[in-house]
């Protein structure tokens, strides 16, 4: 088995070996993987944290020793929270990171970080003021940025900022934390879950107070939710069907 380790800002983790394939999910910087299979070209990794999987180009991250690995992944992640931001290199270089890159193994990389850090659980509270630091993000499948995000990007990385963590994708989202009954019964940071006409789950969102959920669609936005699901203020008309409603803190 090989280690790798992401020294870039934002990498594109894809379904297939080829830049034309969809995009999944983003690597940002600092996050660890194991090498599951390696070509010329390209490598499928699955990512520590979340145990995601998909190809990466080889050009765009940097083997490790398993003790390293073992090391940086033992510990608690130490988080960039400011929106951007960028690490120093070689001769004062700057390289830009972004809200929720992982600095752990900055030593590894001879990279330093002056700027604001989050290192483990806060408050349940605090998600909703993470959640509006994403306002307005732009609507990416498979992003996780702030340039870019999908739903259950947007779900995962806000509760990862706030030291808890949820699997990557919104079915996957769905499976943990305890359901509750009514909307009635939830609390501002708790997760809405959506299904198709299918039965599938294929949107999440983080409830607010007063019968609001903040979610990606379109882009990062506030909406009402009422007992048939998301209320649209801009259309006037419901866009997701109401499928569950889970506590995970």
């Amino acid at each position: 088995m090989q280690y790798g380790l992401c020294n870039l800002s934002i990498v594109a983790l894809r379904n297939e070996p080829s830049d034309k394939s969809e995009l999944t999910s983003q690597v940002l910087y600092g996050e660890l993987f194991k090498v599951l299979e390696q070509r010329k070209k390209w490598s499928r990794i699955r990512l520590s944290y979340d145990d995601y999987e998909g190809w990466i180009d080889n050009k765009q991250f940097r083997l490790i020793e398993q003790e390293e690995y073992t090391n940086f992944t033992s510990k608690k992640e130490q988080l960039c929270s400011d929106l951007v931001n960028f690490i120093t290199y070689s001769e004062q270089k700057l390289q830009p990171i972004v809200m929720g890159s992982v600095l752990n193994a900055q030593p590894l990389l001879n990279h330093t970080f002056d700027g604001e850090t989050l290192v483990g659980q806060k408050q349940k509270n605090n998600l909703i003021e993470t959640a509006l630091l994403y306002l307005n993000t732009p609507y990416l499948w498979g992003g996780k940025t702030p340039f870019g995000i999908d739903c259950s990007g947007f779900t995962q990385m806000v509760y990862r900022l706030n030291g808890f963590q949820l699997l990557r994708d919104a079915s996957q989202q769905a499976t943990q934390g305890d359901a509750l009954s009514f909307i009635e019964e939830s609390s501002p940071g708790d997760l809405a879950f959506f299904d198709n006409n299918e039965g599938d789950i294929i949107h999440v969102g983080i409830i607010m107070e007063n019968h609001h959920i903040i979610h990606a669609h379109g882009k990062v936005r506030i909406d009402r939710i009422d007992h048939s699901g998301i209320y649209n203020v801009d259309t006037n008309t419901h866009s997701h069907k109401l499928r569950v409603i889970k506590s995970i803190v």
